[in-house]
């Protein structure tokens, strides 16, 4: 039974094919640094600085990073050069397919349904070795590090071990694979003449944990090691030169991730008579809860809670809720249909209403409940967002000790206000979704597309002209395009 087919993916095309942007030329003072040096610009981060997009490195990403903007925008300002590990390839790499490699994704349109969805573009470049000159980098953004990875000789982040690509991520441009470190090399870079410097990690300290469900509590850094790893991490870059000064971002509220808000808590279409068979299966199930409310082991809310009932139409679907009162003794699982308040991840659209283990009388959500990994409930979306406001505040607190250095860039900010609608830029709107032409997020839902990479390169502009008395122009986002039309 093919229940879901990218459902989430409708988009409206007719109004895509002619959008162009006018982006008023703004009228600024001759271009100075004030009391910063753009000489040489190093950026340190993860996948954001890269130019990850689309569920993959490749080089128009890599080339339109707001790392890459920033640093052309410095070029009248005495900023020099600025070297990225070059992936050479049009494609990059999503996943492996039957037939080797896929590139990153693209919207395609299906024949049969209209619905329009992010789909491997076909073929894609499994990361090969950086050829170029290793000493000349600027840019040491690692897709998947963490704070701990890159203070350590390891060559991904938390879950390379299950994508042997990403361990190449760093060791293909490491100085010394196996022994050097992500901020080891780049403060040597900025020891050879580095005059400013870029800083963007923590965000994967606790996204992984997030976009696997919340299920593999391991990989969710303590506050205590984050502060420890963010002091060592900065502390090397500053002590490497004593005069560079330094811009340092923040980590956005996982709530603005398309990731996250994609599918629908009712994305399930059952017929009437799916329906009815769907119910028959839970019929003992829902009477089980009857009597452990007679007993009770349970409260009457509870029990409605989690009692399972489709219909005609937009269903809920059964997951996993391992907050609810361990029935087990009684044979019940611990399971009810999802709520409101729940936050599917991505990857549900494709697993949703989908044979389990290629057996048709197991479908996802209807007679299999959905895994942990699959959704995040409230409590664990409070826990991550708690989270992400402890490790934000470590970040505030080490750039005010270091206030004379560093800046902080509040792109959590940004975004927040890119959820809410107003933010833009010559008339024309960013949005947190993946719907050209205004939506902000490559067809991954997690990483910024091109064009909102020059809304987050001119918000670092900002806060450093503000800070030190530069006047960087401003980057015109609308010369940047956001997703490709569907195909």
């Amino acid at each position: 039974m093919k229940i879901i087919n990218k459902l989430i993916f409708l988009l409206v095309l007719g109004s895509f094919a002619a959008c162009t942007y006018e982006f008023p030329e703004p009228q600024i003072e001759q271009p100075t640094s004030g009391s910063a040096d753009f000489t040489k610009i190093v950026s340190v981060g993860n996948s954001l600085t890269a130019g990850f997009m689309d569920g993959a490195l490749y080089n128009r990403g890599q080339q339109n990073s707001f790392a890459v903007m920033l640093a052309n925008q410095t070029r009248d300002l005495g900023g020099g050069d600025f070297n990225v590990p070059e992936i050479n390839s049009a494609n990059g790499f999503f996943q492996m397919g039957p037939q080797g490699p896929l590139g990153r994704l693209i919207l395609t349109v299906n024949p049969q349904t209209g619905a329009a969805g992010p789909a491997p573009i076909g073929a894609g470049d499994l990361p090969g070795n950086f050829t170029g000159n290793k000493a000349n980098l600027n840019n040491f953004g690692v897709p998947g590090i963490t704070l701990g990875t890159a203070l350590t000789p390891l060559t991904g982040g938390p879950n390379s071990p299950a994508n042997p690509a990403f361990n190449r991520m760093y060791e293909r441009f490491a100085s010394n694979p196996g022994t050097s470190t992500v901020i080891g090399d780049a403060a040597a870079a900025l020891a050879n003449g580095g005059t400013f410097f870029t800083f963007w990690l923590g965000n994967n300290d606790v996204l992984g944990y997030a976009t696997g469900g919340a299920s593999n509590p391991a990989i969710l850094t303590s506050n205590a090691d984050f502060q420890q790893r963010l002091g060592l991490a900065l502390g090397a870059l500053l002590q490497a030169s004593p005069n560079a000064k330094g811009a340092v971002a923040n980590i956005p509220s996982l709530a603005v991730l398309p990731y996250f808000n994609l599918v629908p808590w009712n994305a399930l279409p059952l017929t009437q008579a799916q329906a009815d068979q769907a119910n028959q299966g839970y019929a003992l199930y829902n009477g089980g809860l009857g009597q452990a409310r007679a007993a009770g082991l349970i409260t009457a809310e509870e029990e409605e809670n989690r009692r399972i009932q489709f219909q005609a139409g937009q269903n809920a679907f059964v997951m996993e809720d391992e907050s609810l009162t361990n029935l087990g003794a009684l044979g019940l699982p611990s399971i009810r249909q999802s709520k409101p308040t729940d936050r599917a991840t991505l990857p549900l659209s494709q697993a949703l209403g989908q044979p389990v283990g290629g057996n048709p009388a197991l479908l996802r959500g209807i007679s299999f409940p959905v895994e942990d990994q699959f959704v995040l409930i409230p409590q664990e979306q409070d826990e991550i967002r708690d989270k992400i406001v402890a490790f934000n505040g470590f970040i505030n607190a080490a750039v005010q000790a270091n206030a004379e250095r560093l800046v902080l860039v509040d792109v959590n900010d940004l975004l927040n206000r890119v959820l809410a609608g107003s933010v833009s830029s010559g008339g024309v709107g960013l949005t947190a979704s993946i719907v050209p032409p205004n939506g902000g997020f490559s067809l991954d839902g997690v990483h910024p597309n091109a064009r909102a990479h020059a809304f987050v390169a001119n918000h670092f502009i900002n806060a450093i002209n503000g800070k030190w008395g530069s006047n960087i122009p401003l980057v015109n986002p609308n010369e940047f395009i956001g997703n490709d039309l569907p195909r």
